[in-house]
């Protein structure tokens, strides 16, 4: 990708000012090392930090309109059924109810890549939709949904993966239960079979990873408005350009026709990276009655039927040499991916973690009648590396030897996928960095268990691998006003992580003026350039460069003007703190705000762009966590001491928020390893955990000490930012860690999440 910048000439007082010199900008120039910079790297307090802490933050949430109706979903009772008949008279006879749409009086709209519709006959879960009240207010629609009758037939249901893939298991699809998209997926490198004769040990385990909701504190929601025949919509959304795009295909509208506006938003975790039947459920009824429409999903709701991480069964095979080598790495996973098509894949931690030249993989991706997978932060990784580092000190135990000079054994050099060098990788300094702050040379247990006394304390470690190195299209606008304040406009999102700040440091960065003179608007697709979804840890690392390249363009602007007003050669000027003078006298100086004033300028303005990914290089960051547990074997409880992370995460643009970032995935990955699980009773179908109360997630009790180590100063292959994304990196090594500190503490070893009480007792005591 290139930028050109448009020459033009003015003449002001005979004077010729180059507004724009045409200069491409494949590569920018780099950012200083941290320690040279002002603003970036440093820990700034949210620009938006007021707005939320006082309250007065508007969530979508809190969008209300007037003569605003609000709706409601009826959803199925039943894990599978077909609707023989619906009978909506009761509910429209009570006084507030609006409109009810259900599949008898809307068109057929096609849903999840074609699997099913808006409404559909066939109801493949406990909570698939059936119809939508709009009313007056929230408890009217409510009391509606209880007067629509709906005559089902029943039909037999499958909930658990490694059943719906048995011959005689019911059937969700003409297709079956396998995804045909993944029939299996099968990864192959190398001679697996003579890896494994190479082999001096061959260690062969199952692992099993249980369902988890994404649980954010703001819940999905939709506020819809039609103006004629453009509809608005405020969505809590991690992509609204993707909410923009799924609802106008579904509702054969042009694109432009529809506007999707989010400032802030509680949470997502990647349930809400794509836009969801309500908020086309909304727009139909706001046409329908000529009147704005706001729904809303309740605590129930989001447990049963807006996503889940997808559960796994691993068979995992490790072959190794007596000094350490592995020689062959085997995995065959099932993963549950609910009623319709989606990922559940698990293996990249395995193919690309550790040097192996033998690696074979098959995945089955499993329909079954529960809700819909979802991406939940470091799809795939979280489940994967848990199993995988598992065994991997398992390996290390069996040859004698260290775990962390076992990773250095088999550490990579290159990618091993495709044998090509990555820009950046710095896991052995993680290693060594982490290793040192959680002393885990005095502190691990020569022998598993040891210790007097019912409470055991150890240590252990895990490694990770993920992407987020951000990429094109990413555009910024940077607007600097006759004042000399700024104005950056993307139209990307910020969904908590502290985007609106992270981009304001940047274009303070480049153009020398305190962060509280810039503001940032994001998350609205008409008044905002293209910017990406927020998921895979790709925001700051696609947005920042193109604020960078935007807020360079102006720089361009401002030094082009200031030598034709001087008469000095651009060459010969300084720009310095929002001043431009020149080099032989320091008393020719014009200030950025004269700069705009004196060319009759009103405003400067510039859209800048992510520049391309690099060629015939892998992009990856990298870390390591060591966790320190302590474990009562009278009662069962695992209380997590301390968590060291060491992380080669490219440039850090805030530590404050950056601290934030891992505090709050650590503290989810505790809860992925020792509390949460959605739990179903396979012989109804149902879901027993639908509510906070008994679905356990850890709070702040939960925390423990927290010490984060960036190892990384930045990565300028990537871009001239060099920032790479830590919302993943944060929680996938988290749940690994702990569990091998678990081991290393009682001698046990737990293979299936979470790691509860009466786990750790039936290993110990050997019951059952």
């Amino acid at each position: 990708m290139s930028r050109k910048v448009i020459k033009s000439v003015t003449n002001l007082y005979d004077k010729k000012i180059e507004r724009l010199a045409e200069v491409p900008d494949e590569k920018l120039p780099p950012l200083k090392n941290n320690k040279e910079l002002k603003y970036i790297g440093r820990g700034i307090s949210r620009i938006d930090g007021y707005d939320k802490v006082s309250g007065t933050a508007v969530f979508t949430f809190d969008k209300i309109l007037k003569n605003m109706a609000h709706a409601r979903i009826l959803r199925c009772p039943h894990p599978h059924a077909k609707i023989r008949k619906i009978d909506i008279t009761k509910a429209m006879n009570i006084k507030g109810v609006i409109d009810i749409i259900t599949k008898d009086n809307t068109e057929k709209i096609d849903w999840y890549d074609g699997d099913t519709f808006i409404f559909d006959e066939h109801l493949r879960y406990q909570g698939d939709e059936i119809a939508c009240v709009a009313a007056e207010n929230e408890v009217i629609a409510s009391m509606a949904l209880k007067k629509i009758e709906v005559e089902y037939e029943i039909l037999s249901h499958v909930t658990d993966k490694m059943t719906a893939v048995k011959e005689d298991a019911p059937k969700l699809y003409d297709w079956g239960n396998i995804s045909p998209d993944a029939n299996p997926a099968k990864y192959n490198r190398g001679d697996y079979e003579q890896g494994l004769k190479n082999a001096d040990q061959i260690i062969e385990e199952e692992y099993n990873t249980q369902f988890v909701i994404h649980n954010p504190t703001e819940v999905h929601c939709s506020t819809v408005d039609w103006n004629g025949d453009h509809l608005t919509i405020w969505d809590s959304t991690q992509g609204i350009f993707a909410v923009r795009n799924s609802v106008a295909a579904a509702l054969k509208i042009p694109q432009n026709k529809i506007t999707v506006i989010k400032k802030y938003m509680g949470g997502g975790f990647g349930a809400k990276l794509e836009a969801g039947k309500y908020t086309v459920m909304a727009a139909l009824l706001a046409k329908r009655i000529g009147r704005p429409v706001r729904i809303t999903i309740d605590r129930k709701e989001m447990n049963l039927a807006v996503g889940n991480r997808p559960d796994s069964y691993q068979r995992l095979t490790v072959g190794v040499k007596n000094d350490g080598t592995l020689t062959a790495l085997g995995m065959t996973m099932y993963g549950a991916m609910g009623a319709h098509r989606d990922g559940a894949g698990c293996q990249w931690p395995l193919r690309s973690l550790y040097k192996c030249p033998n690696v074979k993989v098959e995945e089955y991706h499993v329909a079954i009648n529960t809700g819909r997978s979802r991406p939940f932060r470091a799809p795939g990784h979280v489940q994967g590396t848990f199993a995988f580092e598992s065994i991997i000190d398992m390996a290390a135990e069996k040859i004698g030897m260290d775990p962390i000079e076992f990773r250095l054994k088999n550490y990579a050099e290159v990618e091993a996928n495709w044998e090509i060098p990555w820009t950046t990788k710095l896991l052995k300094e993680c290693y060594k960095q982490g290793a040192e702050a959680i002393n885990w040379k005095s502190k691990r247990n020569k022998k598993a268990g040891e210790g007097k006394g019912p409470v055991k304390r150890g240590v252990g470690m895990a490694s990770q691998i993920w992407w987020g190195t951000g990429g094109p299209p990413a555009y910024a606008t940077v607007k600097l006003n006759r004042d000399g304040s700024v104005h950056v406009l993307s139209g990307t999102q910020d969904i908590g992580c502290g985007t609106y700040t992270i981009l304001a440091q940047v274009a303070a960065e480049v153009l020398e003026i305190p962060v509280e003179r810039i503001t940032v608007s994001l998350g609205n697709t008409d008044e905002h350039p293209y910017g990406p979804s927020s998921g895979g840890s790709m925001t700051a690392s696609s947005v920042t460069p193109a604020v960078y390249d935007g807020a360079l363009q102006i720089k361009a602007k401002l030094m082009s003007g200031a030598s034709a007003l001087l008469g000095v050669r651009e060459d010969n000027l300084v720009y310095s703190q929002g001043v431009i003078y020149s080099k032989d006298d320091k008393n020719k100086k014009k200030s950025i705000q004269e700069v705009v004033r004196e060319t009759h300028e009103q405003i400067l303005v510039a859209t800048g762009a992510r520049n391309a990914r690099p060629q015939g290089v892998m992009l990856n960051s990298f870390g390591a966590q060591f966790a320190e547990v302590e474990v009562n074997l009278e009662t069962g409880k695992v209380k997590v001491l301390k968590i060291v992370a060491a992380h080669d995460i490219g440039r850090t643009i805030n530590r404050k928020l950056l601290e934030n970032q891992f505090h709050g995935g650590i503290i989810q990955g505790i809860g992925y390893a020792l509390l949460e699980e959605r739990v179903i009773d396979h012989y109804t179908g149902k879901v027993l955990t639908t509510n906070l109360h008994n679905y356990k997630m850890p709070t702040i009790k939960d925390a423990p000490e927290i010490e984060v180590i960036i190892v990384s100063e930045g990565d300028d292959q990537i871009s001239a930012i060099g920032a790479k994304g830590i919302g993943e990196p944060a929680i996938i090594p988290t749940a690994g860690a702990i569990a091998n500190a678990v081991y290393n503490a009682t001698g046990v070893r737990i293979r299936t999440l979470p790691i509860t009480p009466d786990k750790i007792l039936n290993q110990v005591y050997n019951i059952g």
